[in-house]
């Protein structure tokens, strides 16, 4: 019987070959970012030979050693990165916990409700969420500069719960779907009150479905560049307008290697994430297609 449902030798063969060129693909542009990172421009950057970037002749001559942390202490302690990685914490996690909070009570009570405006507010949430940031953003501009709180952390919080608001209401919604009506109305019989039953019975069942949804929540916040760029002043950067403006200055020497160690420096936290949550992603996302 296992003979029978074995792949013949060929394609297991191909199969693996592509799945480890595959890899190979995705992983090389961040492996070969992180390397060059310890590098000096003049050998990461080099027009003679890519074979600079690898034995690093240059690095070895003005520093001494195959590999530098100039970049990261150019970044970090110079020109103080240290102060957007804690701008980006704060952002991030306001946004994902207010669009938690409202994105679970309002799923649960569109997915419970028999009423057929429900339905006319997700299509409302889902045009909003359709639109493009930029046009959202500028609505928000001149009522910030009036009340004369522009650029500050909790202006980039507000617009990107808005902004992130429909997500967690779809996604949270279709979480709730899968989850029988009879658990509520089971633990309403036995005395809990409608909020109890959502609290103790149907937030411990779904609790993939929230930590999938507020994974997303969080890369929308952390990797966001038009609404913290437009709305933040330069003392209130987050990581990804702080590099951008790394590159923007790349005339000046060393700052492109700035760039390339924030970058690494952004990027290393989310490869940690999503490998430290995979299976409560993976279980979040197949809940919320099997309906129950």
């Amino acid at each position: 019987m296992s003979s029978s449902v074995r792949r013949p030798l060929p394609l297991a063969a191909l199969s693996t070959a592509f799945l480890v060129l595959w890899l190979i693909a995705a992983a090389f542009p961040f492996l070969w970012t992180v390397w060059g990172s310890f590098k000096v421009e003049a050998d990461f950057f080099s027009r003679l030979s890519w074979l600079s970037a690898i034995f690093g002749p240059k690095t070895i001559e003005q520093t001494g050693s195959s590999f530098t942390g100039a970049g990261y202490y150019g970044a970090w302690v110079t020109n103080s990165f240290w102060h957007a990685v804690i701008n980006t914490g704060i952002v991030t996690f306001f946004v994902v916990i207010i669009s938690l909070v409202f994105g679970t009570l309002g799923g649960y009570a569109l997915a419970r409700s028999g009423h057929r405006y429900s339905f006319w507010l997700l299509i409302v949430a889902l045009v909003f969420r359709a639109m493009p940031h930029i046009t959202l953003v500028s609505g928000y501009l001149l009522p910030f500069f009036e009340l004369n709180i522009w650029g500050y952390l909790p202006t980039a919080i507000i617009v990107l719960v808005a902004i992130n608001q429909p997500f967690t209401l779809w996604m949270l919604h279709s979480f709730f779907l899968s989850i029988p009506k009879d658990l509520d109305e089971s633990a309403m019989v036995d005395g809990c009150t409608r909020f109890q039953a959502f609290r103790w019975v149907i937030i411990p069942v779904m609790w993939p479905g929230v930590i999938t949804t507020g994974l997303f929540s969080f890369l929308l916040a952390y990797n966001d560049f038009t609404v913290t760029a437009m709305l933040l002043n330069q003392d209130n950067q987050t990581m990804v307008p702080k590099i951008q403006s790394f590159m923007s200055s790349i005339y000046q020497s060393g700052n492109v290697m700035y760039a390339v160690a924030a970058v690494v420096s952004a990027t290393v936290p989310l490869f940690i994430l999503v490998l430290f949550f995979q299976r409560q992603i993976v279980s979040g996302l197949t809940a919320g297609a099997v309906k129950g």
